[in-house]
């Protein structure tokens, strides 16, 4: 199946298209841009731009490599990598919404819905199924746990754990109960994650031994519960946390 690509549209000598692409009136692929199967890029959106960073030498080879299905609305800009070599690696079945933004050497991995005028800054990690609020914020280098949920105009400084929500400035507020159920996950493991929530957001102590002492324990069979607990052991920056002088819910009616 051939790509589609409406008048006016550009697309650069050395992009790359998979098949059944539609490529929208006004929108710009750059040289540097790799879309894999059927994406649908929407009008004046330019996907594969230059990073915003001053030193950037434009004849650098980098890449934006973006995988099947991803759906790219008006305005977004999708920026390659800054360092020759390298690429921003934006994965499969992706929804980015009108006028958001991602930075260089960034990574967005599978099935995420990156509201409008999202703000994505260089290296940040986005997890498969996470879903990122109408103008939210992301701070360089943070990272965004799987099925993760941020609240629209939230700043985001720290790294938001798996299967949270989260809001205004870096502030954890329970688990996605409900995204836990539509992915439909056993009750057990919804189990798991919540009492490994309170393992970690419950107790007086550093979050990361926290964790990592309840990984150690052997007392969680599944690998959800696994990879929330693992995320607080890895990684070198802050990690949200409740607003000051508020519990961290994590039962099911906070969560909804």
């Amino acid at each position: 199946m051939s790509s589609v690509i409406h008048p006016t549209a550009i697309v650069e000598p050395g992009a790359v298209l998979g098949e059944g692409c539609v490529i929208h009136a006004g929108a710009i692929i750059k040289a540097h841009a790799e879309l894999g199967e059927r994406c649908i890029v929407h009008p004046y959106a330019v996907v594969g731009g230059d990073p915003q960073v001053l030193k950037f030498d434009p004849n650098a080879d980098t890449k934006l490599i973006v995988g099947a299905r991803t759906i790219v609305r008006e305005y977004v800009t999708l920026n390659r990598a800054l360092i020759a070599g390298t690429a921003t690696r934006i994965g499969s079945d992706n929804l980015f919404m009108a006028c958001s933004h991602v930075g260089h050497d960034a990574v967005i991995e599978n099935h995420c819905v990156i509201a409008n005028s999202v703000l994505i800054a260089g290296h940040v990690h986005v997890s498969s199924y996470a879903i990122l609020g109408g103008g939210s914020a992301y701070h360089q280098f943070s990272r965004v746990g799987e099925g993760a949920i941020i609240g629209g105009l939230a700043r985001i400084r720290a790294d938001v754990p798996p299967y949270v929500l989260a809001a205004e400035h870096s502030e954890v507020s329970g688990l996605n109960i409900v995204g836990l159920r539509r992915r439909g996950l056993p009750r057990e493991t919804i189990r798991e994650l919540k009492e490994a929530y309170r393992e970690v957001y419950f107790h007086i102590g550093n979050i990361r031994e926290l964790a990592a002492k309840a990984l150690a324990s052997g007392r969680y069979a599944s690998a959800e519960a696994q990879k929330f607990l693992t995320f607080f052991t890895v990684g070198k920056r802050p990690i949200c946390r409740p607003a000051k002088g508020l519990p961290a819910a994590d039962s099911e009616s906070d969560a909804e």
